[in-house]
């Protein structure tokens, strides 16, 4: 019984990691394009046309709005990925479980 709860905690622990390490990771790569694109480098940017308007601006306007959603996504499908390594996938009720005796 205690090694059995040692591998969940250990587990746990790992999945966690994971999860943390990925947050960090797609939080640097917002914070590289929301600042360093459109603030460090706007200067050089800004010689940079884009759609109409200097390419920093955009950056600061649209890109890091756009990267945020993008990062969103990418997030989620690693999750659910991580989430099925770790058999800690989310249960989706649907009326096919219902038909055959399942409860709700």
């Amino acid at each position: 019984m205690a090694d059995q709860q040692h591998d969940t905690t250990r587990m746990q622990q790992e999945y966690w990691k994971k999860n943390t390490r990925l947050i960090q990771i797609l939080l640097m790569i917002w914070a590289l394009v929301s600042l360093v694109a459109a603030i460090v480098l706007a200067v050089p940017l800004s010689k940079v046309q884009f759609f109409g308007v200097p390419l920093s601006f955009w950056f600061a306007q649209q890109g890091s709005i756009i990267i945020f959603l993008i990062l969103i996504f990418y997030y989620a499908k690693k999750m659910d990925k991580l989430d099925e390594e770790y058999n800690v996938q989310e249960v989706i009720l649907t009326k096919k479980s219902k038909d055959k005796g399942g409860t709700t």
